[in-house]
């Protein structure tokens, strides 16, 4: 038998999607599956890991400077942190293994991101959250560490916004 997880099947749905002509992004895909063990190394040199998370809602986003929608969300993504973050809310924007270390340092820095940057530099953060290959791809994880809705391509991030408010009133 086969196990396929849930994550690789909002994938195929996607791929369909895209085949049929569909959108260019999936809105999200139904019920909350813990998120998979990672250790992100961030432009500090620290490290993150997936139990970090726990206790927080987090937005994990998956990037590269190179990709035009994720340099056109990115400043919706920073209010969306700035909004939220003083009421248990963080984000977490990972760069793809194939950006260049210096590229997202200088992004990071001229921008003045306000959270976290994590470099992919193996590819194994982007296998691990579903062998993410299209960006931006972001995950919204609950305090409970789980993963409840994905997106490939921007959200909609006024739909965003009452799920993260919906996620910080749970307990």
């Amino acid at each position: 038998m086969i196990k396929i997880s849930p994550v690789a099947v909002c994938r195929m749905v996607l791929a369909g999607a895209l085949a049929l002509g569909g959108a260019a992004f999936l809105a999200g895909c139904s019920g909350a599956q813990a998120a998979p063990e990672s250790t992100f190394v961030l432009l500090d040199g620290s490290k993150q890991t997936t139990a970090d998370l726990k206790g927080k809602v987090t937005l994990v986003n998956f990037w590269a400077t190179s990709c035009v929608t994720c340099v056109a969300e990115m400043p919706k993504i920073i209010a969306t942190h700035n909004k939220y973050k003083t009421r248990g809310y963080d984000t977490l924007a990972v760069a793809m293994s194939y950006d260049p270390p210096s590229y997202v340092v200088n992004y990071a820095e001229t921008r003045q991101l306000p959270f976290k940057v994590a470099i992919d530099n193996t590819g194994a953060n982007a296998k691990a959250w579903g062998d993410v290959q299209l960006t931006p791809t972001t995950f919204l994880v609950n305090k409970r560490g789980q993963i409840v809705k994905q997106f490939v391509g921007e959200p909609d991030f006024a739909a965003l916004h009452q799920l993260i408010e919906k996620l910080l009133a749970e307990t």
